[in-house]
């Protein structure tokens, strides 16, 4: 048996009542006794909790997912600039201009392989983890130039 009440609802609030009820297809009441309910519920606070709780630890592994990608990003561009200084020679001013012109066409055809790798979803974390299985200990020992 249901008993009747009546109260006094602010017209901005009545509003989204009936706007929710609408979208759902059920009655005002209805959305006022689900929400009366949700709200004295005792165990709406835990429920709540455990909703943020989930919430922040899928948030800490995408932060944790982020974190790895820049160092491996920081890592690959720190090892490519030391192996490049290292084994590149400084030119004669005679070859400069030829080299330059050299260094444009490559790097044209570098933000090509970029951008179609980009386009199908490739990465080079991937790849890396791939490539190395995933040991730890094979990513420590620096098998790569140093």
């Amino acid at each position: 048996m249901r008993t009747k009440h009546t109260f006094r609802l602010p017209p901005d609030l009545m509003s989204k009542v009936a706007d929710y009820a609408a979208r759902k297809g059920v009655t005002q009441s209805l959305v006022l006794e689900a929400a009366l309910a949700s709200h004295l519920s005792p165990d709406g606070a835990d429920r709540l909790e455990a909703a943020l709780a989930r919430r922040l630890d899928r948030m800490t592994r995408q932060m944790e997912r982020i974190e790895r990608h820049v160092d491996i990003s920081n890592e690959a561009l720190a090892v490519f600039v030391r192996f490049w200084l290292t084994s590149t020679p400084p030119l004669p001013d005679a070859a400069l201009p030829a080299a330059q012109a050299k260094g444009r066409e490559r790097y044209e055809g570098y933000i090509e392989v970029v951008g179609r790798r980009l386009a199908r979803g490739r990465k080079l974390s991937d790849e890396i983890v791939r490539d190395v299985g995933g040991d730890e200990g094979e990513r420590d020992s620096g098998g790569g130039p140093s």
